[in-house]
């Protein structure tokens, strides 16, 4: 490639960024205005809902998925509360935005105490109007993030019979009493299943049955003995450390901050704003 061609090349990629940048400027723009002209009421603020950890890496990759959040839909009000250990906390996110209306996202993966309490109390609690989005699994899209992790460790997209009767993959989840947690994990491992062609059985970190090590081993008794680890944890963090330390073969980062995790994101908070979906009540005032 001569050098004029490869300015030329070069201009023309400047020239598509700007005129990209145009455009999703232009598109947040339009967003505020009806066809009538008028413009439209400001929509609701997205808030993500972080466990949150112990571990740097955790804030960090909320923070990262967040930036991701916003630029799939600039315009968009953005904020991030945890549930506990990480600034800020929830509650102080609400009273931050004051009497306006939000929706929450929690950047949980299946149903459980935290979706069904935790969350909707510290909702109730605050002068924002809420809505309380599902949480982000099961979805396709998870199983598309999954699947990305496990061929960014080593997994191969094309394998024949031979390799494909002795390989499995452990979907290694946090746990929770929550049996409709169970349910939601093992949705997502049957939705992976069928993207890889080979068994996905669920396991846990810790509270639910059964646990990584175990699952290991079971699969290699029936013969499974090429075993990989998909992490089913939003950031990295000492129990997704854990589970891949068991790992026979190889083990997937965490979820993190994929593109398709940003576009779920957006999915659950569009959802949420149907009217099928009620807001959070606030509590009843002594």
């Amino acid at each position: 490639m001569t050098a004029t061609t490869s300015k030329s090349n070069a201009d023309l990629d400047s020239t598509a960024h700007i005129m990209n940048l145009i455009s999703d400027q232009l598109a947040s723009q339009l967003s505020l205005v009806s066809r009538n002209g008028t413009r439209r009421p400001t929509p609701p603020a997205l808030v993500l809902v972080a466990h949150g950890s112990r571990d740097p890496r955790a804030l960090a990759t909320v923070r990262t998925l967040m930036e991701r959040v916003r630029d799939q839909r600039p315009g968009l009000a953005v904020h991030l509360g945890h549930i506990e250990l990480n600034e800020p906390l929830l509650p102080d996110t609400l009273a931050a935005l004051g009497d306006r209306e939000a929706v929450l996202v929690p950047l949980l993966l299946s149903r459980g105490y935290h979706i069904k309490q935790d969350i909707p109390e510290m909702a109730a609690a605050a002068e924002v109007r809420t809505r309380l989005a599902a949480p982000l699994g099961p979805h396709p899209l998870l199983a598309e993030t999954l699947h990305t992790r496990l061929v960014e460790a080593g997994w191969r997209t094309r394998m024949d019979d031979a390799t494909r009767r002795t390989s499995a993959v452990v979907l290694a989840a946090a746990g929770s009493r929550d049996p409709e947690s169970k349910v939601d994990t093992g949705r997502t491992a049957q939705l992976l299943a069928e993207r890889l062609g080979v068994p996905v059985v669920p396991a846990y970190a810790t509270t639910a049955a059964p646990d990584v090590p175990d699952t290991v081993r079971a699969l290699a008794a029936r013969g499974r003995t090429r075993i990989a680890i998909a992490s089913y944890f939003t950031a990295p963090g000492r129990f997704a450390t854990e589970c891949a330390n068991a790992a026979p073969w190889i083990a997937a980062a965490p979820l993190g901050a994929h593109p398709a995790m940003a576009r779920l994101i957006l999915h659950r908070y569009d959802e949420s704003l149907t009217a099928r979906t009620k807001a959070v009540p606030a509590l009843a005032s002594a």
